[in-house]
């Protein structure tokens, strides 16, 4: 049996942990440390021992409101903010496209936030108004999906694109007996995580050991429920020799589940990818789905915060090397790119799904 990476703690662990964190003072909006360099850090020297400002103004953007997964990470977004003493915000689309977000960025940079963060639905159509918000004093935080890196200060990964690439692909092949035909679900054609993960799938698919298998599809749903659920039904009709779906998003995964447990290919067609254990349950337990994985999408909210409330103190520039406090999380390295990593992904079956509620 492959070895697989457990991460993440159950909600009952969390309400354990959780520690309040208050300070005064440290560098404030419009301050020379409150803005960094997007792809290497800002020129200005950290101090490790900055406090963070009460009353800091964090804003979260999610790739849409009403998404069951930003809810829940904007939920850990909410949880840091109020134990920094911040100003908490959630402003956002209701649709998942490309331009969606600018309109919201340019208002929260004129209403002063002083830390954006933002999971971008396209990673170049907002650089403009990202930019215009961080030469007006906004640290900028991309988290989820990234936009280019000149674009923002730091990005908070939830796991290495290779760690989660590799995951799915482990779990397909598996399910499927190492061969047949397999088709991807995507949410948004220009979303910087989905490209980045179908990509380095494909790749691992290249290997030896998956010579049995033949990607023969990708369709996106664009994060859009009925859609998903749509282009399932498309792609069971269309490749009827099909042995299995990836579905690299949890709108895409929770719509293709609903679809195939109702129909003729259930227990006939493999289905696995990214989503969470709430929304994914009744599908493990009648056996439409056998895993799936992802990681705890409040702890990287909660870690999203923290890093802009860290850079936004002067705690950290974005240098890469550069380590900081994240509440209950413990300790973060500052990567190379601006970029932080939570950790990697955990995969959820029967044997653990009911250990997690989110």
């Amino acid at each position: 049996m492959r070895e697989r990476i457990r991460f993440g703690v159950t909600a009952a662990a969390l309400a354990g942990v959780m520690l309040a964190a208050s300070a005064c003072g440290g560098t404030t909006r419009g301050d020379d440390g409150g803005s960094g360099a997007g792809s290497g850090g800002s020129t200005a020297e950290a101090d490790p021992d900055a406090e963070i400002p009460e009353g800091l103004a964090i804003s979260f953007l999610p790739k849409q409101l009403n998404n069951p997964y930003f809810t829940v990470a904007d939920a850990g977004g909410k949880e840091a903010v109020e134990e920094l003493g911040g100003e908490f915000k959630e402003v956002g689309p209701s649709e998942a496209t490309a331009s969606s977000q600018v309109s919201y960025i340019n208002t929260l940079s004129q209403q002063g936030s002083d830390v954006i963060v933002l999971a971008a639905n396209d990673p170049n159509a907002v650089c403009g108004a990202l930019n215009q918000a961080r030469q007006a004093g906004s640290v900028v935080v991309t988290f989820d999906s990234d936009t280019a890196p000149d674009c923002r200060d730091l990005f908070v990964n939830q796991a290495t694109a290779k760690d989660i690439a590799r995951t799915q692909v482990e779990m397909i092949a598996e399910q499927i007996g190492g061969e047949g035909e397999i088709a991807f679900l995507s949410a948004t054609p220009n979303a910087t995580n989905q490209n980045a993960w179908l990509e380095l799938m494909e790749k691992e698919l290249a290997k030896e050991e998956y010579s049995g298998i033949e990607v023969v599809d990708t369709v996106y749903g664009n994060d859009d429920d009925q859609k998903s659920f749509n282009e399932m039904q498309g792609l069971l009709q269309t490749h009827p020799d099909l042995a299995g779906v990836v579905s690299p998003t949890t709108v895409g995964l929770a719509a293709a589940a609903r679809y195939l447990s109702s129909s003729d290919y259930k227990g006939e067609v493999a289905l696995t990818g990214l989503g969470t254990p709430n929304q994914m349950r009744e599908y493990v337990e009648n056996g439409t789905v056998e895993e799936f994985a992802l990681w705890d999408p409040a702890n990287l909210g909660y870690l999203a915060a923290y890093s802009g409330a860290s850079m936004s103190a002067g705690r950290i520039t974005g240098e890469q090397g550069q380590t900081f406090e994240a509440g209950r999380l413990g300790e973060y390295t500052v990567r190379a790119d601006g970029e932080i990593v939570l950790g990697p992904p955990t995969v959820f079956n029967k044997g653990n799904i009911d250990d997690y509620d989110f």
